[in-house]
């Protein structure tokens, strides 16, 4: 009896040396719960009753019920499971996911004129990055109204108030993006396994019902449902695709948390839950036919469904939370990929990078949301404008993720078109069905991500045609030191700081400076922020200084795409490091071009409108001084005239 309690006791004096990794890897889990699976775990309250009640439904039988849960089960196994979860989740830049992050991996910008086909990833890409803005609209206002809906079944005498409660939420819910979600994420995770099993167990109730509702897990209900109901069949998979509206959200938020975390609270809660609960309404049709209309909450038994429409209105603005965050996301990622104009950027959480809030983008989604909401006015005509937008990023993802195949993995041309065409049979089948949508709402964010891909493909182009304008007028760098060291203009005590392009040009603003007040500083930094496509530099990779004479240094501070810029507390690292002598980052000066656009119908690479729009977009762009965050009291900006 006595050995036992001996191994016990060794045992515990030499732990495990793992526990303390998947204590790490189940906390993670639980994180990415509140803050990955919000969108897809909303499903369940619309997506069935889409398949019944929306634009292309079926009719309540028993043999399209189990057809419809057929399609559900295999859906969400093969492009959630097999697509996201083990394949593309592969596709890594640096451990972030996302189309732009999947689009940077492939290095189409490795040159200012790509060559054709690396401009087509390039347009598709973008493309698919812009319809995720129209997403980012329709998601909380379908959400959070689907879920207040629920006061219907409750009560139907409160059907007049369910928009404005849901306008009252949503417009909360914008309010408080500027404080961060860092104060209430760690309480997302545990609501959302709450939601989880509590699908679960209304799923197993439902079941208990008609156990017979398990034979759909066989594909063969899916395949006669397609023989039975020829046009209808096809129509339907726009309802059936809402269950995997979250896939795209998976592989965004991948660098959040990793793939293991997501994996792990995939197969092991979210996936069981989900499924259990779609079979658990399509039970409760099954016997009850006339419950289609609301088979989520007519699941719930009849004393819940106030809680209900509490915890599931919460649920919702969580997977809202979640969609504005990544919305957010982009966004930075656009701009410092080039794609974008300079925005203000509030980083909310000093311990976690992804912690952002942007007020511009944050008041344009709360306008569309709540004007979708009163234009719209059901969840059931929203989800007719929703999926057209996720199924077209999907069908571009899985492009992207086919030239990653070849050109990264080195996979051969058979492997590499034998799995994309798989993925593709589902995507496109989904996207055809969605684009049935377009005249009952699909426009919609159709519309949203062309105006988003005109804005950024002429803020790109723009750009480039503006940076020849610049190279056309600057000097080398090279023969301008020749020239100070020939002709050497008065020198004054200090450091002036000169933001310029990448390139061997001097600034236009340091020509233009030289030129008026005929003095320099005795040291002069020649600054560039460089933006790699990769999401982070560590700050050990962050700095690359070069004396050059006459007091010159050519300074390169690098970034990734998924951080803000701070150029003050680069100098204040050059300093620390003692890679310039003399530096006094507290009284450094800092000059910055500001360039006033001047559009003409001469000249070729945009149409005159499009250079009206550019300059539009560069007049209220962020100015360098507060995007870079250079000190007020030590900037100035340098006026320059430009013609484009």
């Amino acid at each position: 009896m006595n050995a036992p309690s001996r191994a016990r006791s060794a045992d515990a004096g030499h732990p495990n040396p793992r526990e303390p990794e998947n204590r790490r890897l189940l906390a993670l889990s639980l994180t990415a719960l509140g803050v990955v699976y919000g969108d897809i775990g909303t499903s369940p309250l619309y997506a069935i009753r889409q398949c019944f009640f929306g634009s292309g439904a079926v009719s309540v039988t028993p043999a399209n019920v189990l057809g419809v849960l057929s399609l559900i089960f295999w859906a969400l196994v093969l492009v959630i499971s097999v697509k996201y979860l083990i394949f593309v989740m592969r596709a890594d830049n640096h451990g972030e996911g996302g189309i732009l992050a999947l689009l940077a991996l492939l290095d189409p910008w490795q040159s200012r004129r790509p060559r054709r086909n690396m401009a087509a990833l390039i347009i598709m890409g973008v493309f698919g990055a812009a319809l995720l803005y129209g997403d980012g609209m329709i998601t909380p206002a379908i959400s959070v109204l689907s879920a207040v809906e629920g006061l219907k079944v409750a009560a139907p005498v409160l059907e007049p108030f369910v928009i404005p409660i849901t306008i009252a939420v949503l417009i909360g819910l914008f309010l408080t993006q500027k404080h961060g979600t860092a104060r209430i994420g760690s309480v997302f995770g545990p609501i959302m396994v709450f939601w989880f099993l509590i699908l679960a167990v209304l799923g197993v109730r439902g079941i208990m019902r008609n156990p017979h509702v398990l034979a759909a897990i066989d594909p063969l209900h899916a395949i006669a449902f397609f023989f039975e109901n020829p046009p209808e069949s096809y129509l339907v998979l726009g309802g059936v695709f809402l269950v995997v509206t979250g896939g795209e959200a998976l592989y965004a938020d991948m660098g959040h948390f990793g793939p293991r975390p997501i994996r792990l609270a995939w197969f092991g809660l979210v996936l069981p839950a989900l499924l259990l609960n779609y079979f658990g309404q399509g039970a409760l049709i099954l016997d009850h036919p006339h419950s289609a209309i609301h088979p989520f909450y007519n699941l719930v038994p009849h004393w819940a469904v106030y809680p209900m429409v509490m915890l599931a209105t919460v649920v919702t603005v969580i997977a809202s939370q979640a969609v504005i965050s990544g919305t957010f996301s982009l966004t930075r990622q656009a701009v410092q990929l080039g794609q974008s104009p300079r925005m203000s950027i509030v980083q909310t959480s000093s311990d976690e990078i992804g912690q952002i809030y942007i007020p511009d983008i944050n008041w344009l989604l709360m306008i569309a949301t709540v004007a979708l909401v009163i234009g719209f006015g059901s969840s059931s005509n929203l989800a007719a404008a929703y999926g057209v937008a996720v199924s077209a990023t999907m069908v571009i993802t899985t492009v992207l993720a086919y030239v990653v195949m070849r050109k990264l993995w080195k996979w051969g041309a058979v492997p590499a078109m034998g799995l994309s065409a798989l993925f593709l049979v589902g995507d496109l089948s989904f996207f055809g069905a969605n684009l049935f949508k377009i005249n009952d709402g699909g426009w919609f964010p159709l519309l949203v991500g062309g105006l988003v891909l005109l804005l950024m493909m002429t803020w790109r182009r723009g750009r480039d045609l503006l940076h020849d304008q610049i190279h056309e007028r600057s000097m080398p760098i090279d023969a301008f030191l020749t020239s100070i060291e020939n002709y050497g203009p008065t020198r004054v005590p200090g450091t002036g700081v000169f933001l310029t392009n990448p390139g061997n040009d001097v600034p236009g603003g340091l020509l233009h400076h030289l030129k008026l007040n005929q003095v320099l500083h005795q040291q002069v930094l020649l600054l560039t922020a460089v933006t790699e496509e990769v999401p982070r530099v560590p700050a050990s990779e962050r700095l690359e200084v070069t004396a050059l004479k006459c007091g010159f240094y050519r300074v390169f501070v690098h970034y990734g795409f998924m951080q803000s810029p701070n150029l003050p507390v680069a100098i204040k690292l050059c300093q620390d490091l003692r890679l310039i002598p003399d530096l006094d980052a507290a009284v450094t000066v800092y000059y910055a071009d500001r360039s006033t656009l001047v559009t003409t119908a001469r000249g070729k690479g945009m149409r005159p409108w499009r250079k009206r729009l550019f300059a539009f977009m560069s007049r209220n762009s962020l100015r360098a001084v507060e995007y870079y965050r250079l000190p007020p009291g030590r900037s100035v900006e340098l006026g320059i005239q430009i013609e484009i």
